[in-house]
């Protein structure tokens, strides 16, 4: 009896995950072919809207594929959700079109056992998602904008600065007036120096007329500066500084600035990777400014990738009890459910950029609400 029963659970494991990989096959089959209809349908709109243009700027073939490739990664990070709940419609009701679920109940597996191998591929792929949005689309759409600046005239920057603020240390602000990208060379720029146990007291102030940067010695040449002392408790005191390096003035070591911080200034916040986006967003708060906007965005970033395992129960939720309706229909439930879920975030975002809604809360508002909906679905469904 032992023998027999141990065989029984060997058999009974061996078939778990024969079904498990079913299940996967067909899910991630559905997957890649929502992953590339959408895709396309992207590509084609804009290719379509933008055609004109592209005649205009006498883009080859060679150069319109390098633009989309480009523009790919910015794609997916939207449609894969989309392409989750489209896999879990597919899935879930060719099971139950062709009395496979039904098997599968009659078998003693719940509808939680066949989910699980679903569910766990979701998981994985939010995880890479959150990579994926947080450090490889940044980088693809920072491709992307310089083609559009450099091929297409959209987007462009200007090679001149002005009116830089930096935070650089707890205690030191550092402000240009203009910077210039070809020379990589700042005009009056003032470097404050507060006390750090009040941070209330400026202890210090240099005032440079022009400096450029060195590549060499890694620093900024300075060509004529004006340094003021007001940490003595007499009058303060004045030294003019010719032709030396930024670092060897007083109180000046370590500075955090450099050609590349302030270049990314000019970047937009979807060509910031997650770590630069949260720096970016530290420099404007230490400077006074208000990051309520920047804040939800960056929160964002890492709760979208969460709306890939909300859509699967979501998919699995509507589709375990559908008898009927084909491809179109679940085609059209996507795009629908797709629409719904984003017109809330953008609304939900509006209170946040206004400072309405916590920052975190309103990132994460769109899950909370879609993620309660889908569960209580679900149970309703399928208890």
């Amino acid at each position: 009896m032992f023998i027999d029963a141990r065989i029984i659970i060997l058999h009974k494991r061996n078939s778990l995950k024969k079904l498990d990989k079913y299940i996967l096959r067909h899910f991630i089959q559905n997957f890649v072919f929502g992953l590339l209809c959408f895709i396309l349908i992207f590509i084609m709109v804009d290719l379509f809207e933008n055609l004109d243009r592209f005649i205009d700027k006498k883009l080859t073939i060679g150069m319109l594929s390098l633009y989309y490739m480009y523009f790919i990664p910015d794609i997916l990070k939207l449609i894969t959700p989309v392409g989750m709940l489209l896999a879990s419609l597919f899935t879930i009701s060719r099971f139950v079109n062709y009395s496979e679920l039904t098997a599968m109940k009659s078998a003693g597996i719940s509808i939680y056992r066949y989910l699980l191998p679903i569910l766990t591929v979701g998981f994985i792929i939010t995880l890479f998602a959150i990579y994926f949005d947080g450090w490889v689309v940044p980088h693809s759409n920072r491709a992307k904008y310089k083609f559009e600046r450099e091929i297409l005239g959209r987007n462009t920057v200007s090679n001149s600065i002005q009116n830089i603020y930096i935070q650089d240390k707890i205690n030191r602000i550092i402000v240009i007036n203009n910077y210039e990208k070809n020379t990589q060379t700042c005009s009056n720029t003032s470097i404050h120096v507060f006390a750090k146990d009040t941070l209330t007291k400026i202890i210090s102030k240099v005032d440079i007329v022009s400096m450029k940067w060195d590549y060499e010695k890694n620093d900024w040449h300075i060509s004529v500066a004006y340094e003021r002392d007001f940490s003595g408790t007499e009058n303060e005191s004045l030294h003019i500084i010719n032709d030396a390096n930024l670092s060897t003035l007083k109180g000046l070591d370590n500075i955090n600035i450099s050609p590349d911080i302030l270049e990314k200034k000019q970047l937009k916040p979807e060509e910031l990777v997650l770590s630069e986006f949260k720096e970016f967003i530290d420099n404007l708060e230490a400077s006074g400014q208000d990051v309520s906007r920047q804040k939800v965005d960056y929160y964002s970033i890492i709760s979208f990738p969460f709306a890939n395992i909300i859509t699967i129960i979501f998919g699995v939720s509507i589709s375990s009890n559908r008898r009927k309706g084909g491809a179109a229909l679940h085609f059209g439930i996507s795009l629908i459910v797709s629409f719904i879920y984003l017109g809330f975030v953008k609304i939900s975002q509006v209170f946040g950029y206004n400072g309405d809604l916590n920052p975190i809360f309103t990132a994460w508002l769109a899950n909370i609400v879609f993620l309660t909906v889908s569960l209580v679905n679900f149970y309703r469904l399928n208890n």
